[in-house]
């Protein structure tokens, strides 16, 4: 079922082909999918190699924006991988509310619990995530968590960077091969601030917010009675102006915050870590 990419050079169709090779090893899968660049792409790529023998697992639940949501479902629809949404409740553990530095394990926890559940039900064979070689240099306690679930990490093993699977992506003709990164709703609340329903939600509506203007690569960091709006260097000019200012004081003080500043370094994922003292981020969850 397998589909040549003709100009990729030959280092990264050497990847590719290890990648397709561990693929067609794991006979029955289930693939954690969140409809990101990376998930999307294992995804497709499992369904190129296992067709109907691969599930695509979209874990809803309030910290995944029904934007999100929606964009996972179409891409899966227009490619004809099959798609099994299923709901988690890491809202329900103390632990992930509380907000710590080891929130992100307890989140993976909940979910490959439950595909492992699931997994054992229905015949699946194995589970895989979209890690890639890039996501080791940043602080990733899930990655513990599908370490001790003996989650596959077929692009990692592949040695895939983001660089590397958005080429495969663009040669192959998916419209995520671009995408901008968007993790769960949770991850823009500064740690050590409970995560409720409430706070996720004016996330989830300001950042809907930035997008209706025209943004496109940006987080609404949530401090509180504050919040940090940071926008892609490309596209910061744009805000700020006083119009724009205007436009992002109305906006955010209606959500219920009593202060809204604009960040001027702009974009840059995981700016939340950089506040965590070092010791935290050598920590095992």
């Amino acid at each position: 079922m397998s589909s040549p990419l003709p100009s990729v050079q030959a280092d990264l169709r050497a990847k590719l082909l290890a990648l397709r090779t561990a693929l067609r090893s794991m006979r029955r899968l289930l693939v954690a999918y969140s409809g990101g660049v990376d998930s999307a792409f294992l995804a497709w790529a499992a369904h190129q190699e296992l067709g109907a023998d691969m599930l695509a697992v979209l874990a809803d639940s309030p910290s995944l924006a029904r934007s999100q949501m929606h964009d996972a479902v179409s891409f899966a629809e227009e490619q004809r991988i099959p798609l099994m949404v299923m709901e988690t409740h890491e809202m329900e553990r103390p632990e992930y509310r509380r907000n710590d530095n080891a929130r992100c394990f307890h989140c993976k926890d909940e979910l490959f619990t439950v595909m492992e559940e699931f997994r054992q039900r229905n015949g699946f064979d194995r589970i895989a995530y979209g890690v890639n070689v890039d996501d080791q240099a940043d602080y990733r306690p899930g990655r513990s968590a599908a370490l001790q679930h003996g989650i596959a990490a077929p692009l990692l093993d592949a040695g895939l960077t983001k660089d590397n699977i958005r080429q495969l992506g663009r040669e192959a003709g998916l419209r995520i091969w671009d995408k901008p990164a968007s993790p769960c709703l949770s991850s823009r609340v500064e740690y050590g601030r409970v995560v409720t329903l409430e706070v996720l939600a004016a996330v989830e509506q300001g950042e809907e917010a930035l997008r209706r203007l025209g943004f496109r690569q940006f987080r609404v960091r949530h401090h509180g009675e504050l919040v940090r709006i940071e926008i892609a260097r490309d596209e910061l000019a744009r805000a700020m102006t006083l119009e724009m200012a205007a436009e992002f004081a109305r906006t955010f003080t209606a959500l219920g915050f009593a202060y809204v500043t604009l960040d001027l370094e702009g974009f840059r994922s995981g700016s939340m870590n950089a506040l965590l003292p070092a010791e935290s981020l050598a920590r095992k969850p």
